[in-house]
């Protein structure tokens, strides 16, 4: 045994048995447990009853060798088999190196813990990686001081450093126990195990039960043996005669579980045996086996009792770290012995439990006393310049009362767990923080730090659980406005819907007197929820948080672009477009600025789609780019999803279909990594296609979802895009109906009223309604002529046209187009020649039609509008015109990530690069690459630029 004393730093310890290359604890149970009549295993052993098991993970392991990743989950209860199939591939991959990592329960708490098991050993090759994913990683692991790492960019830097790892050999990670794995590590791997495709890489979990962490991965549930696999099993651990009615209850009790086979039967007399007198009473199977182990452990001696207790209590299985606390409570050597003969645990190097139920029927079957008494000996036994968060988290489990030492201790850990981007950790150790705190004005103070943290860690229910701790009476009256501001937020986060608006007015009141630059970024949020709710909400609407914004302190002098934003925003709800727009465009370009302050930069999205809604295109342009490259740099995956969302409507309105197609599916990858709802820019990108069978589904589950959850920004730009789609298909009544119901849902509504103005008027002009069509020209015309864009103007010379005859209408369509063409909104230049050609049509001037109805068809074709391009086609063959259908030129023959990719090549990026930006790994790039090459008849990335449409470039982000 080696030398007890001797500190062993953190990242030696917990990776030094991840290689692979030692048999573990649990090994030969699990040998027992499958091998024996049966198939062939690796190292001349069989495995018993497990055929299909083993063809799934020979064929996951054969791919990864032909360069092609594979992950899969194996579900099963406890002592099924999990973990001898995982190390049956473990043994089947000689030629991979092997990564593994056993979450353990009592960490679950410390941020990164298992991932650190699981990447320590290849740490060395983080100089391989680009600077912010290598930088990411040392920080998160502590090895480096700095900012707070984005928990996106640490997966995608784990990505690209198991991909440099397999450029050497195939690489096989293994995570057991992945029920209990700490959230910022499973939230990692799952990441990483979703981006895996292209890569000599197989990712194997165990885990005990389903988790929405891992949803959508592969997975195989893990049954127990059947048959005479089972029975064969049960009589080889029984000596001498076993009754027919015991075996057939015992096969029939455990449902093949071998674990269950092998230790149940341990518990019974031979009398019980031969003739089933006295078979143990109701309890699950998990429980049935810890009584199993219990009564094991009942036989021992107090001291030996009293060292399993200890090495149940310390995770990591560092057996130096075990006797030096063994030492502080008086136990020796002589303990062991006893415990190994016993089969519980094994110590050599590390510290091994037989199975994880050993180490959880020892720990439960301590009293409270006896596990206070272990922890403080391993606290004692801990170095605190090593390890102060373990140091700290045991002298909790120690404390039997409120001791303000350890929630000081506990405090600076959360502090160190926040700065690796541990924010779940960072918040249950200031909860237990509070918990331990004697003064109670402090203990209020802590509990809603941890609450605070908790919302920040996306954990909506346990903040509101926590805050719900915090004495209010003993917070100073920042803290209780802070209490309230929390609610307002973790109701926005959870539903967007009607009881975030109130709260956070209310909280914003509150803050004017007590920190009123608080006050007025509160005042924003509360604004933002409002417009989002609309016309759901009850008490903190849009109106009414507008005037509290007009009638509070006001501004500071000079305003920052923030204060602009929110000035702006009060005064175009409550006095209109012509009063607010001068605002809002000082805004726009304040936040256009080249610095803007850092607390700032979290309303960029919200300047864009106001610089939309003045039609300041340059602005939109401008400020959403910014923010998808802001997000990009940092690594902000769950800020960067919304980006993309924002950005799609600039690529499809200039006529970038593909383009858009591109960041919505990009947008709903990491919506689906980060847990967020899935991307609302793919309805009105269908709706511009014209694809009513995609469209309509979307349509129907917007309308009822948003509906429930009060969601009234959601509805209008639900029925906003069902305007355009229905449009396009040339069924009007329909378009003006939806158009209708998206300028019905809030009369302060921002983003989509002015657009589902546009269609009313086309609309409701067509169907004969002009009275309605009027209303909606007056509503336009207020945002067109305050904007002063060639856009707005343009858009406005259109839609008044409609309404126009004679040389007034002809003259309107001319000047729409022209202002249009100076735009890059080539929808909008389409939409202007198809109407114009349908008005020119209806003069009966088929000549003149013709010309604007070919132009218009030819550039919906190019786009990919297709239900327009239809219209269009279908006006030009009314003049009498044959027209011959034209295939559109999109490039539907690549999906829309190898288009992506595609693009991104041809502007000069690098494989790296592109895996950068897009979360993937290199291989996978120049995977779809090949693919690329293939389907375009290219060999070379050279030959992109001719052979991918110069439309593309358009609007791209750099």
């Amino acid at each position: 045994r080696s030398d007890r004393t001797g500190a062993t730093p953190m990242s030696v310890r917990r990776g030094d048995d991840c290689h692979g290359t030692r048999t573990f604890a649990k090994a030969d149970f699990r040998i027992a447990v499958l091998m024996g009549a049966g198939q062939s295993a690796p190292g001349g052993l069989t495995l018993r009853g497990r055929r299909d098991e083993r063809a799934v993970l020979d064929r996951l392991l054969a791919n990864a060798r032909s360069g092609r990743s594979g992950v899969l989950v194996l579900e099963g209860e406890a002592g099924v088999g999990k973990t001898a199939l995982l190390d049956y591939a473990v043994a089947s991959a000689s030629d991979f190196r092997v990564l593994r990592a056993v979450a353990v329960e009592s960490e679950m708490e410390l941020a990164f813990a298992a991932l650190h098991q699981l990447c320590g050993p290849v740490l060395d090759r983080l100089e391989r990686l680009p600077v912010p994913q290598s930088k990411a990683l040392l920080t998160t692991f502590g090895l480096r001081a700095g900012l707070v790492p984005d928990r996106f960019l640490v997966g995608l830097a784990v990505l690209t450093l198991l991909s440099e790892v397999a450029d050497e050999r195939p690489l096989v990670c293994v995570v057991d126990d992945a029920q209990w794995l700490d959230r910022a590590s499973a939230q990692c791997v799952a990441f990483v195990a979703r981006r895996l495709l292209a890569e000599s890489v197989v990712m194997l979990f165990a885990a005990r039960e389903q988790s929405d962490l891992f949803a959508g991965l592969p997975k195989l549930v893990v049954e127990g043996l059947r048959g005479a696999d089972a029975r064969s099993l049960l009589v080889s651990v029984i000596p001498g005669r076993l009754d027919e009615g015991v075996a057939h209850e015992l096969l029939a009790e455990t449902r093949g579980n071998p674990l269950a086979l092998l230790e149940l039967p341990r518990g019974l007399t031979a009398a019980q045996l031969a003739g089933g007198f006295g078979l143990p009473g109701a309890l699950s199977l998990s429980g049935r086996i810890e009584q199993s182990y219990r009564g094991r452990l009942e036989a021992l001696s107090e001291r030996s009792q009293q060292l399993l207790l200890v090495a149940a209590a310390e995770p990591v299985g560092d057996q130096n770290l075990l006797w030096r606390a063994a030492e502080r409570l008086g136990i020796t050597d002589a303990a062991l012995e006893p415990a190994e003969a016993a089969g519980l645990i094994e110590i050599d190097d590390r510290v091994r439990f037989r199975h994880p139920l050993v180490r959880s029927a020892i720990y439960r079957w301590a009293t409270a006393e006896q596990r206070r008494r272990v922890h403080w000996a391993l606290a004692e036994a801990t170095d605190a310049q090593v390890d102060p968060d373990r140091r700290a988290w045991h002298l909790a489990e120690a404390a039997g009362a409120p001791d303000e030492g350890v929630a000081t201790e506990l405090e600076r850990g959360a502090g160190r767990a926040q700065a690796r981007g541990g924010l779940a950790a960072a918040a249950a150790f200031l909860e237990r923080a509070s918990g331990l705190t004697p003064e109670p004005a402090r203990r209020a103070q802590r509990a809603l730090a941890a609450a605070q943290t908790k919302f920040e860690a996306g954990a909506l229910d346990d903040a509101l659980a926590v805050l719900a701790k915090a004495d209010v009476g003993q917070l100073d009256a920042l803290q209780r406005a802070r209490v309230n501001l929390l609610r307002g937020q973790i109701a926005f986060a959870a539903r967007r819907g009607r009881d975030a608006p109130p709260l956070l007015l209310s909280a914003a009141r509150e803050l004017e007197s007590l920190d009123p630059k608080l006050a007025r970024a509160t005042y924003l949020d509360a604004l933002t929820a409002a417009l989002f709710a609309g016309r759901f909400v009850r008490g903190g609407s849009a109106l009414e948080v507008s005037q509290a914004v007009l009638g509070g302190p006001g501004s500071p002098q000079p305003p920052d672009a923030a204060d602009l934003l929110l000035d702006g925003l009060a005064l175009l709800i409550t006095d209109g477009p012509s009063i607010a727009t001068p605002v809002l465009k000082r805004a726009v370009s304040a936040f256009r600025a080249k610095e803007i302050p850092e607390e700032s930069v979290r309303w960029l999205w919200l300047a864009g789609q106001l610089a939309g809604f003045i039609w300041d295109y340059e602005g939109w342009d401008d400020l959403t780019g910014r923010q998808i490259q802001a997000a990009r740099d940092e690594g902000a995956l769950a800020t960067l999803a919304l980006a993309l969302n924002a950005r799609a409507p600039i690529q499809i309105l200039t006529g970038e279909l593909q383009a858009g197609a591109a960041l919505v599916e990009e947008a709903d990858a990491l919506s689906e990594v980060t847990g967020r709802a899935m991307s609302y820019a793919g309805l009105p990108l269908d709706a511009f296609r014209g694809r009513e069978d995609e469209a309509t589904p979307r349509i129907e589950t917007g309308l009822s979802g948003l509906s429930a959850r009060g969601r009234g920004l959601g509805l209008a730009h639900t029925h906003w895009a069902s305007a355009v789609l229905y449009s396009g298909l040339g069924r009007y009544e329909d378009a003006r109906a939806a158009a209708e119901h998206a300028l019905e849902e809030d009369p302060h509504e921002l983003w989509y009223s002015t657009w589902a103005a546009v269609e009313l008027i086309e609309a409701a002009s067509r169907t004969g309604n002009a009275g309605q069509a009027l209303g909606a020209l007056k509503r336009l015309t207020a945002t067109a002529r305050a904007g002063g864009s060639d856009w707005g103007l343009g858009v406005e010379a259109r839609s008044r046209a409609l309404l126009s005859d004679g040389d007034a209408a002809e003259s309107l369509y001319r000047e729409a187009i022209e202002r249009l063409q100076r735009t890059r909104l080539r929808i909008d230049v389409a939409r202007g020649h198809l109407l114009y050609g349908e008005w020119l049509r209806r003069e009966r001037r088929r000549r003149d039609a013709r010309e604007q109805l070919r132009a218009a068809l030819e550039m919906f074709t190019s786009m990919g509008t297709e239900a327009f391009a239809g219209r269009a086609e279908r006006e030009l063959s009314a003049t009498g015109e044959h027209v011959r259908r034209r295939s559109v030129e999109t490039l539907d023959e690549l999906t829309t990530q190898e288009a992506q990719i595609a693009r991104l090549a041809r502007d000069g990026l690098s494989n790296r690069d592109i895996g950068d930006r897009l979360f993937i790994s290199q291989h996978t790039v120049a995977y779809h690459l090949r693919k690329v090459f293939s389907k375009l008849g290219i060999t070379s990335r050279n030959q992109l630029a001719r052979a991918l449409p110069e439309s593309g470039r358009a609007g791209q982000v750099a």
